[in-house]
């Protein structure tokens, strides 16, 4: 907050400095014949000691407001005429931009009289910084001269009153101590993020160069720079300097380095830039860097850095971007014209960088990523020909630790930084993917994708439906493949229909009737009652990660409907969305967290994708289990979904998973500690329908949940269910223990 103390004010100080900016409206249009008013009336005295020190105090009010207009006005019209007000604010803002000046506090110590007209107010003003310590300078003066263009008091200002060595020529300068950008690791500290790209710096001597004409284009196209740029550089640099031409990748350092060295007698150096060793394994979690957007650059350079620093642009790069990058040291420091140093005025010490350890196992990850794409490698003339990606994810259903993330397709985060670590034309080509694929490559789908869930949304019915009491525990319904109210008729996915059910039963079979049913009776006792409950399970709402950008997906009511369809509600909007249709978007992470909670007996935890921060071995533990939200329903009705849950991977001939656990080729060894999920398959309104999968293991002591979406690719238990089983196999069977 800016200090604005002056130790003698006066009432009479708010009505002169009305007056002043008076003035300064009315500066601009002095013309050259009419006579100047003045801001105070004429001196009765040659020394009139009294308005010297209002004009004095009027000048340091304006400064510590940063009133640099009002400022300009109370200066003689000599000084404005040497230094018009665009210039004098340009002066004062660079300086007080690069010391990061919050505030400054004046004390004012003594006015005194240096002859008839002249008078000379000693002050001390304390400089409130931003990042740098605070410093004081104490003895200052302000000189104070009748103006006769005014016939008033006015500030004789030169430079010297920003800083007395300006007056000299001195500049301020802040040298920084830049700290390179820290690490990302995965959670067993394999590299994921680091400085140890390399970029080839090319530098010339231009009295050295034997071959100008054909050199410098030779430059341009190495460098990829206008031919115009390395001119007007080599025209402002002098003959003997060093000069620093641009920078290539290591592939075209080898392509020009002979030629360069030959007609440019070029000399070479190396620069740490980012990079990605796995860039393509998990960019939508990694992110990249870039340049600092426009309204970026003034908050990056008042902390030191300059306008080209690499900051993050998104995913943890981004979201713990200030952690990675630290804070610059350096000293502020008067330089004189010669280029020595005159005196410090203040430092700060660097804030070293730190590095990241993520949730994420990346061999779980590399293995899910080779799962999904093998996936739609083998299925080219089938489902994938329709399906233009997919979601997977893995989380501790004990503490919301995001174990692997992946959505496919994925692209090489190398090729999005300013110095990409892969050839300028594979960049190039990459980029162009990027924005050109339909399938949407820079999409996180597992944030950000929002998607119908279909039967995997059975789950909340049930907790909603026996929670409320609307329905009892142990109903039953009888299906017949037919449901119907008034002009509202569905069928059962299975024809002849599933006979009697319970609730567990109904999750078994998945059956389409009975939530039809559900949905529909819970409409009839109020049509709030069932979006309550999905949101209380976290559905269409953000999850809590904050680490990477979320979609809020939707969890429709009477309300939305009415606002935004300006349609009348009806009882077929709580049947399609019991379902998981109508207008129902979820996210694949809050399906994954909902059912995590239903795993371990129903906590809501926040997903959580950093483990560590901190310098080598020198941690802080990130990570913890974050409860931020419950089921908040009966245990015994929580023990009846996973009961329904169970039984889909184990109850063979009706279990709508049970085939793919255990196949005619043999049970897969999860049978042996016990799998739960549910399959989804959810209608999309154009194409295929989204195939779902969301289980969990052990069945006795959950450790993980598994979310397996693919998009527009058919069934369920067809499509997605396998690669669930896939993914939870290698993690209990064949991953190296930790």
């Amino acid at each position: 907050m800016m200090k604005t103390r002056l130790t003698h004010s006066s009432p009479l100080l708010m009505a002169l400095l009305l007056a002043v900016l008076l003035l300064v409206g009315c500066r601009q249009q002095r013309a050259q014949s009419a006579p100047l008013p003045t801001l105070f009336p004429s001196p009765t005295a040659p020394i009139d000691m009294q308005s010297a020190y209002r004009t004095a105090m009027l000048f340091f009010d304006a400064w510590q407001r940063f009133d640099y207009a009002t400022m300009h006005a109370l200066t003689t019209f000599a000084a404005q005429d040497a230094t018009p007000f665009e210039q004098f604010k340009e002066l004062y803002e660079d300086v007080h931009n690069l010391m990061a000046l919050e505030g400054l506090t004046i004390t004012e110590r003594a006015l005194l009289r240096q002859g008839d007209r002249f008078v000379v107010m000693t002050y001390d003003v304390d400089f409130d910084l931003a990042v740098m310590n605070d410093f004081s300078e104490v003895g200052r003066n302000l000189n104070l001269v009748i103006d006769p263009q005014a016939n008033d008091w006015r500030v004789a200002w030169s430079a010297s009153d920003i800083f007395p060595e300006f007056g000299e020529g001195a500049t301020l300068n802040f040298i920084a101590n830049a700290p390179s950008r820290a690490n990302i690791y995965d959670r067993d500290g394999d590299v994921l993020a680091d400085q140890n790209g390399i970029m080839v710096v090319t530098n010339v001597i231009p009295a050295e160069i034997p071959d100008t004409a054909t050199c410098l284009p030779l430059l341009a196209e190495a460098v990829q720079r206008p031919l115009e740029d390395i001119q007007r550089l080599m025209d402002r640099s002098g003959s003997n300097w060093v000069v620093e031409v641009g920078t290539m990748q290591p592939p075209e350092y080898q392509t020009y380095v002979e030629r360069l060295e030959q007609s440019c007698a070029a000399t070479f150096g190396r620069r740490a830039v980012r990079r990605y060793p796995r860039g393509s394994l998990m960019p939508h979690v990694v992110g990249y860097v870039g340049y600092p957007d426009e309204e970026e650059v003034t908050e990056l350079i008042r902390q030191g850095f300059d306008a080209e620093t690499l900051i993050g642009k998104s995913g943890i790069e981004r979201s713990w971007d200030e952690v990675l990058r630290g804070t610059p040291g350096g000293q502020l420091v008067m330089i004189a014209p010669n280029g020595a140093r005159q005196r410090v005025l203040s430092e700060v010490q660097t804030v070293i960088p730190e590095s990241i350890w993520l949730t994420i196992d990346d061999d779980l990850q590399e293995y899910v990523a080779q799962v999904i794409g093998t996936a739609y490698a083998e299925n080219s003339g089938g489902w994938a020909t329709t399906s233009r990606g997919a979601a997977a994810l893995v989380m501790d259903v004990n503490t919301g630790e995001i174990l692997a993330m992946v959505s496919y397709p994925s692209y090489d985060a190398n090729a999005l930084t300013p110095f990409p670590q892969i050839s300028r034309a594979a960049a190039e080509i990459e980029q162009e993917r990027i924005t050109d694929d339909p399938a949407r490559p820079i999409l996180n789908r597992v944030t950000q994708g929002a998607y119908p869930s279909g039967s995997s949304m059975k789950v909340a019915d049930v907790l909603a439906a026996v929670d409320s009491g609307i329905f009892p525990i142990d109903f039953t319904y009888f299906s017949t493949g037919r449901w119907q109210q008034g002009n509202d008729v569905r069928f059962d996915w299975f024809g002849p229909g599933h006979g009697r059910v319970d609730f567990a039963g109904a999750l078994r079979v998945s059956c389409n009737s009975c939530f039809y049913e559900v949905g529909y009776q819970m409409d009839g006792v109020d049509p709030f009652i069932l979006p309550t409950y999905m949101r209380q399970f976290g559905l269409g709402l953000p999850t809590g990660l904050t680490d990477l950008t979320e979609e809020d997906g939707l969890i429709p009511d009477p309300d939305w409907i009415a606002q935004y369809r300006q349609v009348p509600w009806t009882f077929s909007h709580s049947v399609s969305m019991a379902i998981g249709q109508g207008e129902v978007q979820v996210t694949p992470l809050q399906m994954t967290r909902m059912y995590g909670a239903i795993a371990n007996g129903g906590t809501l935890y926040q997903p959580q994708l950093v483990r560590e921060r901190g310098i080598l071995d020198q941690r802080t533990r990130v990570a913890a289990p974050r409860p931020n939200g419950a089921l908040d329903v009966r245990q015994d009705v929580i023990e009846l979904v996973q009961r329904g849950l169970c039984e889909v991977t184990t109850v063979r001939g009706s279990g709508t998973a049970a085939h793919i656990f255990n196949s005619s080729y043999g049970p897969s060894p999860l049978m042996n500690i016990g799998v739960c999920g549910k399959t989804g398959t959810a209608e999309s309104g154009s194409g295929p329908p989204h195939s779902w999968f969301i289980g969990y293991a052990p069945a006795e002591r959950p450790e993980i949940v598994v979310t397996v979406l693919v998009e527009n690719a058919g069934d369920g238990s067809a499509i997605a269910t396998p690669l669930t089983k896939f993914i939870m196999e290698y993690y209990f069977f064949l991953r190296e223990s930790s």
